[in-house]
């Protein structure tokens, strides 16, 4: 049901929704559900059909509570940091991350894998810290380029240091699904800072995330 502008939750949907759910949110969700029903009404589908009577509510709970949680920074994991009491001083290199995000041209997904690597200073990040950064910083709108330079950018600030690498390669959606159709292309972009934009060092990085 539709009112001022906006659809009601269904009940089924509304029974799917967080008890602590801010009114915030539900308002965003209510909001995102009203046009993307207009939007399936332009494409003349059956709103009755069982199938997509539902639709609406999903999509946008999808957009809020997950697709693009990252546009809200108290999503932001909470980060647990160790005093460097070993002097460590070699790479740490968490590679392979799952990464997912959505294409800001189209908005349908890229997918694929990230590489991160620093030189510790006087502090270090708990490993799964790392993934759950890229994990929020991946979730809203993004070109790849854009994604891995805030990323970069995030992880400096948090840790204290100059010296950061990541890579990230990804299959995109927006090629594979539209114009082109090529569903095998990867897309490779890089960021470098501080140590890792020497030779020597970007190439131990770049061998380790090979093998």
């Amino acid at each position: 049901m539709e009112t001022n502008g906006r659809v009601n939750l269904s009940a089924e949907i509304q029974d799917q929704v967080p008890i602590n759910i801010s009114d915030d949110k539900l308002d965003k969700i209510a909001t995102i559900a009203f046009h993307f029903r207009k939007i399936m009404e332009t494409l003349e589908l059956n709103l009755e059909d069982p199938g997509l009577r539902d639709t609406p509510e999903r999509v946008a709970k999808l957009y809020i509570n997950e697709a693009f949680k990252g546009l809200d920074e108290t999503n932001f994991p909470k980060i647990s940091f160790f005093g460097n009491h070993y002097k460590y001083d070699e790479m740490i290199l968490i590679k392979d991350i799952t990464l997912y995000s959505y294409c800001e041209h189209h908005f349908v997904p890229f997918f694929g894998k990230a590489s991160i690597a620093y030189y510790p200073t006087n502090r270090v990040i708990g490993l799964s810290k790392i993934n759950r950064i890229v994990q929020f910083i991946a979730s809203k709108p993004h070109v790849q380029e854009k994604l891995t330079m805030e990323l970069g950018t995030v992880l400096m600030n948090l840790l204290h240091t100059d010296d950061i690498a990541i890579s990230i390669e990804a299959k995109h959606l927006c090629v594979a699904s539209r114009g082109v159709s090529d569903t095998n292309s990867l897309t490779n972009t890089n960021f470098f800072s501080g140590k890792f934009r020497k030779g020597k060092v970007q190439n131990q990085y770049l061998k380790s995330i090979t093998h």
